[in-house]
């Protein structure tokens, strides 16, 4: 990295409660990504990147998102784009799109919600081309490429391909106002009469999913768990930094100093042992992430089976921790801890934001069927 990632996180800390309030898009601190070369992580050391694992990829957006969860959101989907087009294209198309990626330090953005399939891809003399709106967009704003899905003939499976943002027929629909992870660019984006290139379709309705293919599933449900986890160790950090230098013992307490104090011990180790196994989860996750990432074509549907559920129980415990110490963080504070200018409020929604994603339930009922049943994930779903 080109700047320390220290240095960036106390540039991010310093300006994140600021910048919660205000939501839009963070363009300087994007460039301020971009300059440190966090964009080249998960790029292949044949066009120029970094090559790093995603246990390394993963442990640096949770560094990130421990401070601001939402420049933690967009880089983790940056590298999800990339990972996209590693697992889906050709060689010509890695080649070819990383390299350009790499030579103009790009971003990349996210058009791959599966829900919303009023994107169209339609044919025509000339090619393929792209009508409708896609939703949650992460990162796009500001981005040079991004990956998409889109339905073409009412095919139930879509197709997935990559365009390049600066086409006129791309608009922003400023739609993005929630009570959390307001700078993550999650707008909707419109599509009219843009043009898809075949050479950059990465996979066509009629192709059959492999094993490799849903993978990608896994590593984005990973991102998630990564960043409830961020979240957590920020809150976590704050309420620690708060206890030793503002926070008071009650009234009540014999302590003289509020990290003295017997209940104030037990609720940093409430939080601890949370944070601490949805940390053991998530990095035991990431392994068996890689290890299946390396199989390539090769990964059968049990090897992936077992990562998708290895990365549900630990999205399970990062969702629990996310929420439970953002809220501990309260109480350990005291009525002191909400002054609006602490910004403390913004972990829990940040991490309330996100965990509603895809729904805890479905995650709990998933690993019931495996644990009782031996089902298989659903590779087609959020698994």
């Amino acid at each position: 990295m080109s700047i320390p990632l220290d240095d960036i996180l106390t540039r991010l800390r310093g300006s994140a409660v600021e910048r919660d309030a205000r939501g839009g898009h963070a363009a300087a601190e994007k460039t301020l990504l971009r300059e440190a070369g966090l964009l080249r992580l998960s790029i292949p050391r044949a066009f120029g990147g970094d090559e790093l694992s995603w246990q390394e990829i993963y442990a640096v957006v949770r560094k990130v998102a421990s401070v601001d969860s939402a420049l933690g959101h967009v880089l983790a989907f940056h590298h999800l784009q990339v990972a996209t087009v590693l697992i889906y294209g050709n060689p010509e198309q890695i080649a070819r799109l990383l390299g350009h990626t790499i030579e103009h330090q790009c971003w990349w953005g996210n058009g791959m919600n599966p829900r919303d399939r009023r994107l169209v891809a339609q044919r025509n003399p000339s090619g393929l081309q792209l009508n409708g709106v896609k939703s949650f967009c992460s990162g796009t704003v500001g981005a040079h490429l991004m990956t998409l899905s889109a339905v073409v003939d009412a095919a139930q499976r879509p197709l997935l391909a990559v365009v390049s943002t600066t086409h006129p027929g791309i608009g922003i629909v400023d739609d993005w106002n929630p009570i959390g992870q307001r700078q993550t660019d999650s707008n909707s984006i419109s599509f009219n009469q843009v043009p898809v290139a075949e050479r950059n379709v990465l996979l066509w309705p009629e192709q059959e999913p492999t094993p490799f293919h849903t993978l990608r599933n896994c590593l984005a449900q990973l991102v998630l768990t990564n960043l409830y986890l961020g979240i957590a160790e920020g809150a976590f950090a704050e309420a620690k930094t708060y206890a030793h230098t503002q926070a008071q013992p009650w009234l009540a307490s014999s302590a003289e100093h509020a990290v003295d104090d017997l209940f104030t011990q037990n609720r940093f180790g409430e939080m601890h042992v949370h944070i601490a196994g949805a940390r053991a989860l998530a990095e035991r996750a990431a392994e068996l992430a890689d290890r299946a990432f390396a199989r390539g074509p090769a990964l059968t549907a049990a090897e992936r089976a077992e990562v998708a559920v290895a990365v549900a129980e630990s999205k399970v415990l990062a969702h629990r921790a996310g929420l439970f110490v953002s809220q501990e963080l309260f109480d350990v504070t005291g009525a002191r801890g909400t002054k609006a200018s602490l910004g403390f409020d913004r972990f829990w929604r940040n991490v309330r934001t996100h965990t509603l994603h895809d729904p805890i339930d479905y995650k709990l009922n998933m690993l019931g069927r495996w644990s009782l049943k031996g089902d298989l994930p659903d590779p087609q779903l959020y698994a």
